[in-house]
């Protein structure tokens, strides 16, 4: 008598293996560090810029980045600092509230040896409140989408703009003329990339 093999789709299988999760990367586009990676830390909230976004943004901005000074205020990985300092700006301050994420970027700063970069642990608001008027080229602002003061890091980001700077906003919603131009601001620039909303915006002169 023939044995009847049991079939192997009648097998009870192998419970799934759960792989840890690993802190992501991005990487830096252009410039000195072109393709060089930044760690991205699994932390609730934290939302680097796309790829896609930052390419856009730096293509917009060209040459004004050369010789730049720079306010990143709320920085989490520093992608859009570490992009302005690779690209040419001169000075870069990083501003970020969440100790791990500084020690980070202090780590990114020391070996990159980038002594054009700052990095400050303390709040994005009040680092565009206590910058001195009209003393930046660029300023980054992609804070927290949960965040309700878009509106005040404007105008404070507004007040320590150069007339001929630009300031980048970051934002889970489009900014229309009409409140930007009650803070002072225009739109120069605009796209839209999934859930985030990107603008490149100029004082009104």
């Amino acid at each position: 008598m023939k044995k009847i093999k049991s079939s192997a789709t009648n097998k009870p299988k192998p419970a799934p293996v759960k792989k840890a999760v690993l802190p992501g990367e991005i990487r830096i586009i252009g410039g000195l560090w072109k393709r060089s990676k930044l760690p991205v830390a699994t932390q609730p909230g934290l939302r680097p810029t796309p790829d896609r976004v930052r390419e856009t943004l730096f293509n917009w901005l060209g040459a004004d980045v050369q010789g730049a000074h720079c306010l990143d205020a709320f920085a989490g990985t520093g992608a859009l600092g570490f992009e302005a300092a690779s690209r040419g700006a001169t000075q870069v301050r990083l501003v970020e509230h969440d100790s791990a994420l500084v020690a980070q970027l202090q780590r990114m700063q020391a070996q990159f040896k980038a002594d054009m970069v700052e990095v400050v642990r303390g709040d994005g608001l009040a680092a565009l409140k206590s910058a001195q008027a009209e003393s930046l080229d660029l300023i980054f602002l992609d804070p927290p989408f949960e965040a309700t003061w878009f509106e005040a890091a404007l105008a404070a980001a507004t007040k320590a703009l150069k007339p001929e700077g630009s300031l980048y906003l970051e934002a889970p919603m489009a900014w229309s003329e009409e409140p930007l131009a009650a803070i002072g601001l225009h739109l120069h620039r605009y796209m839209k990339a999934g859930a985030v909303h990107a603008h490149l915006l100029r004082r009104i002169i």
